[in-house]
């Protein structure tokens, strides 16, 4: 091998080593940070299947993972301060006491954990949309709100989700 091939290859391979460096702390800077092992309690029906998906979203995200079945719902709704209106098929409580209502993507339940914003309770997404976490339609999505539960049982809009890519 010449002198000119090796510094060739020398080049390229720095070059490489470059963009490919650059590339994954683009990729770093852009993705979501897991949530640091958050337990979760998780109330569902046993006969929800949607409910198993969203749970396993949860987990992909770092969060582990308790399932408490329930026949009925409605008093640990009511005792946890959901309000009837707002209320879809599961409910998750953090093991620092937060609720997290419906089909809430991950990465806003750790950003919520993160931010532990003052006089809020949890988050809650009512009912339950298609293309949400759990709710995977194919193509299908519907855009929706991701509602800040606050002390005083008010809800505010935490975030609008128009796109599965802000999931």
């Amino acid at each position: 091998m010449t002198i000119s091939k090796l510094k060739t290859y020398l080049f390229l391979f720095v070059i490489g080593a470059a963009i490919s460096t650059y590339s994954q702390a683009e990729t770093a800077a852009a993705t979501p940070q897991l949530a640091p092992s958050t337990a979760l309690s998780v109330h569902k029906n046993p006969n929800c299947g949607c409910c198993g998906v969203w749970i396993e979203h949860a987990q992909q995200h770092g969060f582990t993972t308790t399932v408490q079945n329930h026949v009925n719902l409605n008093g640990l709704k009511a005792e946890l301060g959901i309000p009837v209106g707002l209320q879809a098929c599961h409910t998750s409580v953090s093991s620092d006491g937060f609720v997290f209502e419906g089909h809430i993507p991950a990465r806003y339940i750790t950003q919520f954990l993160a931010e532990k914003p003052s006089g809020a309770r949890g988050l809650i997404v009512a009912n339950m949309p298609m293309g949400s976490p759990g709710m995977d339609m194919g193509r299908g999505f519907q855009p929706y709100d991701i509602l800040l539960l606050l002390d005083n049982g008010n809800t505010e809009v935490y975030a609008t989700i128009s796109s599965k890519a802000q999931q």
